[in-house]
């Protein structure tokens, strides 16, 4: 038999204490406070390009020309904007516009695992089955509560491995801060929401009648004190939905039809490049932080070359040159890059050495050693950060942890990484471990 659950203790239970210390290390009033002061400096927002399957450095942003050809390669290094800095020659459009991002090239991740890498970096914790961390798109949602009449966080691409919990998601703060999951793809010429297809044949006063016995209904169940965390979950999730479903500058901020031709062009008309377009719309109505899953082919795992990795490369990298140079110009020319990180990485990088499969010659699993961009968001750009040995194999300079980054997103976004909270009945730090990387600010 269900037992009945007083509203505060089950807050306790599920979810972030109502007395906790905020991540600001700030009570609500004081937040608010800060806010309306002007005490907070510009509001940033994130758009995190997800290389999943772990891209490889050595042939992308880490080039080792003078290695054996078993590790170089066949790509060669190329000059970019930025004096000294050399990248692949497969990345020409980046190599002119290197000046607006940073290369971390010292990154070392927690494991070489798949699924559990996805959510290590995009949390900055390894991975716990019974207690995971949430992501740094969750805690934003909840600690800087959404204005504008669209979703804070939004996933384009369905990046859950089938064994482990899907990357980024609400973790221990519950399924009301996952993100928004647009799974289909932005490039077809259909190409629509489903949340918005409601509104279209039906008179929004029912939808309103429908949010109003929600609410009746929540009132009737919290007097009972009955309002266990299924029932919570789902009423929240249909709050969302409805007003969403209502909202024109919702459904208007995921239509790509008024963008021009040429900018749409200069993305790429594929599901990368269309999708990176879109996240540049997303942030621009408001929403906070936008993940976009970097390629997809025949897995979710699109980066990960065991076998083949140059024919798949060729293929791939002029596609993530297009899009990921076309973001940062447009953002630039908006104005708005100042406000908006922009990120890519993997969930960690490739071996040195090129295996011999049988399929063909590909690179395998390594945490040791990648690297990862960061640009925009008010941090120091055409800068380089680390450096590895002479076969990309380990930092020799400034190593970066996989929480060192995630500290660094959440000092930009103002959140205190160290501050502590109350969450399912026991006292935690958002982020245990890692430092800022203070060479980006």
């Amino acid at each position: 038999m269900a037992m009945a659950i007083r509203r505060r203790d089950f807050f306790k239970m599920g979810g972030v204490s109502l007395g906790a210390i905020s991540p600001l290390g700030l009570s609500l009033p004081e937040v608010l406070a800060a806010e309306k002061s002007g005490g907070e400096s510009k509001q940033i927002n994130v758009i995190f390009m997800f290389l999943q399957g772990g891209a490889s450095h050595i042939d992308m942003y880490d080039m080792k020309p003078d290695a054996p050809e078993e590790i170089r390669g066949k790509y060669k290094p190329a000059r970019t904007n930025v004096p000294g800095l050399h990248l692949s020659d497969q990345l020409p459009k980046l190599g002119k516009c290197a000046d607006k991002f940073s290369l971390i090239r010292s990154m070392q991740s927690f494991c070489s695992k798949h699924g559990e890498g996805d959510v290590d970096i995009m949390c900055g914790s390894p991975r716990d089955k019974n207690l995971q961390a949430p992501g740094i798109g969750a805690v934003l949602s909840l600690q800087k509560k959404q204005q504008a009449p669209v979703p804070p966080f939004v996933h384009l691409g369905d990046m859950k491995h089938p064994a482990h919990s899907a990357p980024g998601y609400g973790g221990y703060l519950g399924r009301t801060y996952d993100p928004f999951l647009i799974k289909d793809d932005p490039n077809t010429p259909d190409f629509s929401v489903p949340t918005f297809d409601v509104a279209e044949g039906m008179d929004v006063s029912r939808l309103a009648d429908r949010k109003h016995l929600l609410k009746s209904l929540d009132q009737y169940q919290e007097s009972a004190e009955q309002q266990l965390e299924f029932a919570r979950v789902h009423n929240t999730f249909t709050e969302q939905a409805l007003n969403l479903a209502t909202s024109p500058k919702a459904k208007k901020a995921f239509d790509l039809s008024p963008e021009p031709d040429k900018l749409r062009d200069a993305y790429g008309r594929n599901n990368v490049g269309q999708s990176m377009l879109l996240a540049r719309r997303l942030v621009e109505a408001g929403v906070r932080f936008v993940t976009i899953q970097g390629y997809k082919d025949t897995g979710i795992y699109a980066w990960d070359h065991h076998w083949g990795i140059f024919p798949h490369l060729d293929q791939q990298l002029p596609i993530y040159d297009s899009a990921y140079s076309a973001l940062l110009n447009d953002l630039d020319d908006r104005g708005m890059l100042e406000t908006t990180l922009v990120i890519t990485a993997g969930e960690f990088g490739r071996t040195p050495k090129i295996n011999d499969n049988k399929r063909g010659p590909g690179r395998d699993h390594w945490a040791d050693c990648f690297s990862l961009t960061m640009g925009g968001g008010g941090i120091k750009t055409g800068r380089v950060i680390g450096a590895s040995d002479k076969h990309g194999a380990v930092p020799i300079d400034r190593p970066v942890s996989i929480a060192d980054f995630a500290a660094t997103v959440y000092h930009v976004l103002g959140l205190d990484p160290k501050a502590e909270f109350v969450a399912q009945g026991r006292r935690m730090r958002m982020l245990p471990e890692g430092s800022v990387v203070r060479e980006l600010l």
